[in-house]
Order: structure tokens, then sequence, then C-alpha cells
């Protein structure tokens, strides 16, 4: 299991916690899930998704996950700079 960035309790969440930017390790390890089509959990708003990335791509300056729910298969597209967490889970 690879951790991008330390999940945060709810009692301990911010208001609204923004990613700027990934480090080198981080997008690696995104980069590397993605290409094995491994399985995240992204926390955005206080709520868990676990999902699976198909393409991490750049729409008006803002990096996108385009990724899809491992079970039902539903579309979902994920603003990097609006995740409070990001972690690599299988």
């Amino acid at each position: 299991m690879v951790r991008l960035i330390a999940p945060l309790s709810p009692a301990r969440m911010p208001r609204r916690p923004r990613i700027t930017q990934l480090t080198a390790s981080q997008y690696d390890a995104l980069e590397r899930a993605i290409a094995d089509g491994r399985r995240l959990a992204v926390w955005r708003r206080g709520t868990e998704f676990v999902v699976v990335v198909d393409r991490l791509r750049v729409t008006g300056g803002r990096e996108a996950l385009e990724a899809h729910h491992p079970v039902t298969g539903d579309p979902m597209v994920l603003y990097v700079d609006e995740l409070e967490g990001i972690e690599v889970v299988g």
C-alpha cells in the first residue's frame, strides 16, 4: 500500500483542504496505479470514494482523474485540487 497523502479523520478534517501540487514520488505512485489498474481511495468533501483511475488529464489548467467505480463501472471525474487525500489501496 502506498500512501500518497495521509488520510484525515472526520474529527481532524480541516475546512477546505486542497492538494495544490503532488510531489514527484506521489505522481510516480499515481501513474503506476493508473498503469496497473489499481484502486485508489480518494477523499473529497469529507467523503471517501474507492475508484479505479483510467487516466490523468489536464483540463482548463486543472488536473483531473478520469475514473470509474470498481463494482458498478459508473464514471466520475475528480479534480486533484478538490481532493483532501489520495491513497493507493490495491
